[in-house]
């Protein structure tokens, strides 16, 4: 897979010549298209040519379009990029309830981990309370641990009087970074021949990636310590471009993933990956991703 993820937030033509993705700008760049696993196109007046759409889609790169707010607003996903597609949505159909109801378990303990983890990080109070919660989730999250979880981590992580509806820059910086989330896990589905829209707990009929939504879960609080971190509580809805293009690099911070340091992007492949194999072996063994900072990931 492509391991560039290439930010383009001014206006310019971008054409295919030679299997290179070429940028036309103020100067000119190519980029071996193999490299590449997400394009951003933030500026409405670029052009892009048919050709390299065609080129980007087989290599199965992540391609976001933005609105005339430069938010994500949509995403090109590979076809025909698995050859058992039929194969596969009949393994996600036929499994049964208590097995999907603990797939779910794994992917909320994990997330709650991931928050204790992220609030740990940030010198912030209230990990002991998440670690109790999560070891108390039961099979399906009947409880509701998630959502009791989500209130306590968000009001200790941005204070008692945040929530997550209001205009402001530090939910307009989680939404763009989840969008970014949320695209490349609906990408890796689309490659390995899953129906993003049939989740594992998500059953929006109006939501295409309810699957996609159920993966990411535990890859959110990567970008809610960047968030932390980085971002100031104000009534600001509007994102600089310099905190977009972190948000969008966050991509390739490091996680452990079963046992492994990877990058984000390659730690999402190797979760859905593992649903394969998990739906295939009747076996819970998903690979998650563990919190570990906001480290550059480097490739050797």
């Amino acid at each position: 897979m492509g391991y560039r993820n290439i930010f383009v937030s001014s206006s310019a033509k971008l054409s295919c010549k030679n299997n290179q993705l070429i940028v036309q700008a103020d100067d000119t760049f190519s980029i071996p298209i193999e490299d590449i696993n997400c394009l951003m196109l933030e500026d409405l007046k670029s052009n892009i040519s048919v050709y390299l759409l065609s080129a980007l889609s087989e290599k199965g790169v992540t391609v976001f379009v933005c609105d005339q707010k430069h938010l994500p607003c949509g995403l090109l996903l590979p076809m025909w990029s698995h050859s058992r597609k039929l194969k596969v949505l009949k393994k996600q159909l036929n499994q049964k309830k208590p097995f999907i109801k603990q797939l779910w378990k794994d992917v909320v303990q994990t997330k709650i981990e991931n928050q204790a983890i992220c609030l740990k990080l940030l010198n912030k109070d209230g990990s002991i309370k998440l670690l109790d919660i999560k070891e108390n989730v039961k099979s399906g999250d009947v409880d509701n641990a998630e959502g009791r979880a989500a209130r306590y981590y968000f009001s200790k992580l941005f204070g008692n009087e945040f929530y997550r509806g209001i205009d402001s820059t530090v939910n307009a910086s989680l939404n763009y970074g989840y969008a970014i989330l949320r695209g490349c896990m609906a990408r890796q589905l689309a490659s390995y021949g899953f129906e993003p829209s049939l989740g594992i707990f998500h059953h929006n009929e109006q939501n295409s990636f309810n699957l996609a939504d159920d993966l990411m879960e535990p890859f959110r609080p990567i970008v809610d310590l960047f968030v932390g971190k980085n971002i100031s509580y104000d009534n600001e809805a509007d994102l600089k471009p310099a905190i977009k293009h972190q948000l969008f690099n966050l991509l390739n911070c490091s996680v452990e993933s079963g046992n492994q340091i990877h990058s984000v992007s390659y730690a999402i492949e190797r979760t859905v990956k593992s649903l394969t194999r998990t739906l295939e072996e009747g076996t819970d063994e998903l690979l998650l991703p563990r919190l570990i900072g906001l480290r550059q990931h480097s490739y050797e």
